[in-house]
């Protein structure tokens, strides 16, 4: 459930991570951690895919393609912990909020092409991986209850860091 979100949708997120889940003064659980970590994998693969159908930039491409295999495994690998568990993830403002506004950048990026898309693509994802990074190491592993859980976290924050890195470095390249 991860896509891509507008530079302005990262800053969303970064918000997202601390406003929405202290909303009402109410504590993020393990449930609503795994929904929102699993939502922001998805919206990243489906952002690739959607990157693999527009873009003909072969470094573009080759990094749409790890997007999606890295997220989905990752995805891959929460549901299994949360069906070993026995834990079902729990929807919540910052999941639809995410989900939100990952459709609303996907559409202005159907809207661009060539080298446009790319730079726009490219410069979101960079902007995501931010954002998503703050709120794993910020939010989501403090909050995390479950030692399993936290692990898988931290290991993902580890290979997003590794995509940001990549990203900033595609972006310097894509004009």
């Amino acid at each position: 459930m991860f896509r891509t979100i507008t530079l302005c949708g990262a800053a969303a997120l970064l918000s997202l991570s601390g406003a929405a889940l202290a909303h009402d003064g109410a504590h993020v659980t393990d449930p609503q951690i795994a929904h929102i970590a699993y939502t922001a994998g998805q919206l990243d693969v489906t952002a690739g895919q959607q990157a693999l159908a527009k873009s003909k930039n072969a470094a573009v491409r080759a990094f749409a393609e790890e997007m999606v295999r890295d997220h989905a495994a990752v995805n891959d690998k929460a549901l299994a912990l949360v069906k070993k568990l026995g834990v079902t993830p729990e929807a919540n403002a910052t999941s639809a909020a995410l989900t939100k506004q990952a459709g609303d950048t996907a559409a202005n990026l159907a809207k661009l092409d060539g080298a446009a898309f790319d730079k726009a693509y490219v410069a979101n994802e960079v902007a995501y991986h931010k954002a998503v990074n703050a709120a794993l190491k910020d939010t989501l592993i403090p909050n995390a209850q479950n030692a399993e859980l936290k692990a898988l976290l931290e290991t993902g924050l580890t290979l997003f860091t590794e995509h940001q890195k990549h990203a900033e470095h595609l972006a310097t390249e894509v004009h």
